[in-house]
């Protein structure tokens, strides 16, 4: 046979030996799939969703990110203060209890919030318990340098000079160098990306373009070049904390009502573990206290009434008790000597009896 002839033949015939191959292979993956013999569309489909739920599958088994810890505290603590003063004072505890125990979240809940558009003249409206309490946890988590451009002048801002600082880690002050900085976005020239201001002798340029009044977290580095030629990137406010292990303070969120607090939670899963904490809890050492594995992990406190007074004025848990709505609930300072506990008061005792069983359930992650 002529030596081109043969070759073409070889190839006709390895041609088709692989068409037989791959009819072979569709028809097999359907015989899996239980139909019909699948295109060779189908069975890149087919693929595509294996490989999706794999890596999905992947991800539950090894979830990204710290566990975190959130606290829900009754705006009615506020109500009860006889004056700005002292209401302002308390809402400074309140933060600084958060910040010493590294929590990353307080929900604020409304156990009975006014109407969004009620009647009453600008003479009546008053902020209730909760939205003070807001105003003033967001303003005292915010580094010093950033205050005067993100909250505008209040009147329940008058006492807040009288407040301890938190000193928490992304409080930098303007001669200390960090790797990260939080900062605000300015206006101006957008070409080359966005001006931040972050708290030093010159504002930095980020590669990010940018709406103006913005805060946001920039990864600085280690190169103290301020000038526009060193460009910054803005970073994800979770940066900090996975790289360095720093606090990086916490965020606020109000809730209209306690299952508010539960329902409405940031996190796509939710919260996987709920504490309730009541002199009508159950008691136990807190060396004892073993608490499950968790990734947001929530710890409600009640106001006046305590929490039962939260669930009954609840619409959305009629019926239930505080069992039904908490995994936990817990006594965390059995045999007070006082008939009260202030909510100050229980925030410091109940952190500290949590931390030890909060960090044998992090080991176990």
């Amino acid at each position: 046979m002529n030596p081109a002839c043969a070759e073409a033949a070889a190839a006709k015939k390895s041609r088709h030996k692989d068409k037989k191959e791959k009819k072979n292979k569709r028809k097999d993956t359907a015989e899996h799939l239980g139909g019909e013999p699948a295109t060779a569309d189908e069975e890149a489909v087919h693929k595509k969703k294996k490989k999706k739920k794999h890596a999905k599958e992947e991800e539950e088994a090894d979830p990204k990110g710290k566990p975190t810890v959130s606290i829900a505290v009754a705006g009615s603590v506020i109500d009860n203060a006889q004056s700005l003063e002292l209401a302002t004072l308390l809402a400074g505890q309140i933060a600084r209890a958060a910040a010493v125990f590294r929590i990353d979240e307080i929900v604020v809940f409304d156990s009975s919030p006014p109407a969004e558009n009620g009647g009453g003249g600008a003479e009546d409206e008053e902020e209730s318990g909760a939205r003070f309490l807001v105003r003033i946890l967001e303003y005292l988590e915010t580094p010093q340098y950033l205050r005067r451009r993100l909250f505008p002048m209040h009147k329940n801002f008058k006492y807040v000079g009288l407040l301890p600082p938190l000193d928490a880690p992304h409080h930098v002050r303007k001669h200390e160098w960090s790797e990260f900085r939080e900062g605000v976005t300015l206006g101006g020239d957008r070409s080359k990306g966005t001006l931040v201001d972050v708290g030093l002798s010159q504002n930095v340029l980020v590669e990010q373009i940018l709406e103006q009044g913005k805060r946001v977290t920039v990864a600085m580095g280690t190169n103290r070049d301020l000038t526009p030629a060193c460009i910054r990137k803005v970073v994800p406010p979770s940066s900090p904390s996975e790289e360095m292990g720093s606090y990086w303070g916490y965020k606020v969120r109000y809730a209209s009502n306690l299952s508010g607090v539960i329902n409405d939670s940031p996190y796509k899963e939710g919260y996987d573990h709920i504490i309730g904490t009541s002199e009508h809890g159950e008691t136990i050492i807190s060396s004892e206290l073993i608490l499950p594995s968790f990734r947001h992990l929530l710890i409600a406190f009640g106001g006046l009434a305590g929490l039962e007074e939260s669930i009954e004025e609840d619409p959305n848990l009629n019926g239930k008790g505080a069992n039904d709505v908490f995994a936990s609930y817990f006594n965390t300072c059995p045999n007070q000597g006082s008939r009260t506990i202030r909510t100050e008061e229980a925030l410091l005792i109940s952190l500290q009896y949590f931390q030890d069983p909060i960090r044998r359930a992090g080991m176990s992650n």
